[in-house]
């Protein structure tokens, strides 16, 4: 099957030497690690049975945020996280997205415009949540930045998971209505204003087109009827990956990738053909600065409000019913090295030695043999 690392190996020289000196450094760095990801070029251990026999070495994962083959044991770690911290309330599942007109902006000077748009995103939540007419108090929130759609356009939006449930300034526990807990117009309205005033706050302030003051912006919310488990696994898969998985790349012949994808639209299962240039680049329009943070958290999620929020927990498990966790929330991460000997599954499984990264003579084309 082919994947990412392969795309990357295959047309990732052609990008580079197209770019030159344009090309960010955050892309740079994600396409030598994606391509080096689990080969000598990130090093690695080596493991000896002492019943059979049996050596294999096992390379090291680069880690980088963009790479689809990494980061599958701290998903789950921040998963089990997340589930110990729930409350046994009503979800609710919010969408704020930017507007078409500033989204190159957004592109242009990502740190600055990216972490604004979260900012306003959560204030605007907190400042609609504290009116006495919809939840009177202090939420939480869950905040996650998406930049992509499924066919990998540059589409900058906030995914925010809120409790139904406020805590007032005198510290009474108040609970929303369970199918509505703020309204969207109102929101977006707010959420346009706070967005606004951030932006022109900048050094040098962005400037904003009159178009986005004529058409409203794009606010969503709907209640997790599935659960807030269902929301978190799926901004799980985000939250620390790339924005393309492997098993999503159908094919890559002829100098074109062709990769599979869901229409919101209509719910049906589609591909698009691009060439290998082409589809890195939109990948990598999605590689966010160094030290960027996608998930933040708000409110009683903040990490000042842990005692809070364990209050909270204790203060209405005898009320309401716990929710039952899936397995992927509930289960240990996986081990980083094997258990046991893959050949004889002898649990005599030792590791013998390390080595150090190698230095392939073309970072784009790394082996995956043994190490030299």
């Amino acid at each position: 099957m082919p994947s990412i690392a392969d795309i990357v190996r295959e047309h990732g020289g052609a990008y580079v030497a197209r770019f030159g000196p344009g090309l960010l450094p955050s892309h740079r760095r994600a396409l030598a690690d994606i391509a080096g990801c689990r080969t000598p070029a990130m090093g690695g251990h080596l493991l000896d049975c002492a019943d059979c026999g049996h050596r294999e070495y096992v390379y090291h994962s680069c880690r980088n945020r963009a790479c689809p083959q990494c980061h599958q044991q701290r998903t789950e770690e921040w998963l089990a996280q997340r589930a110990r911290e729930l409350l046994p309330v009503r979800y609710h599942h919010l969408v704020l997205t930017l507007p078409a007109e500033l989204r190159e902006a957004a592109r242009s000077r990502q740190q600055a415009v990216l972490g604004a748009l979260m900012q306003a995103a959560a204030a605007a939540v907190q400042a609609l949540a504290r009116d006495p007419k919809y939840a009177g108090g202090r939420i939480g929130i869950l905040a996650v930045l998406h930049t992509w759609t499924r066919a990998l356009a540059w589409h900058p939006h906030v995914h925010c998971l809120v409790p139904g449930i406020a805590l007032a300034p005198d510290r009474e526990v108040l609970h929303p209505a369970e199918r509505f807990l703020l309204p969207v117009r109102a929101l977006s309205v707010i959420f346009r204003a706070r967005m606004a005033a951030s932006l022109r706050a900048l050094e040098p302030p962005v400037q904003l087109p009159a178009a986005v003051w004529r058409k409203p912006w794009v606010a969503f919310a709907k209640p997790c009827v599935e659960g807030a488990e269902g929301v978190l696994q799926y901004l799980a898969r985000y939250a620390f990956r790339g924005p393309l998985s492997d098993r999503r790349i159908v094919s890559t012949e002829g100098g074109q990738v062709t990769f599979r994808y869901t229409d919101s639209r209509t719910g049906e299962s589609r591909t698009i053909t691009v060439t290998g240039e082409e589809f890195l680049r939109r990948y990598l329009q999605h590689v966010l600065p160094k030290g960027f943070q996608r998930v933040r958290y708000y409110g009683l999620w903040s990490p000042s409000s842990r005692q809070t929020l364990r209050a909270l927990q204790l203060l209405l498990a005898p009320s309401q019913p716990q929710s039952t966790l899936p397995a992927l929330l509930a289960k240990s991460p996986r081990p980083v090295r094997p258990a046991c000997c893959p050949r004889c599954g002898s649990a005599h499984w030792h590791l013998v030695g390390r080595f150090l990264p190698a230095a392939p003579c073309c970072p784009m084309s790394p082996t995956r043999g043994p190490p030299p």
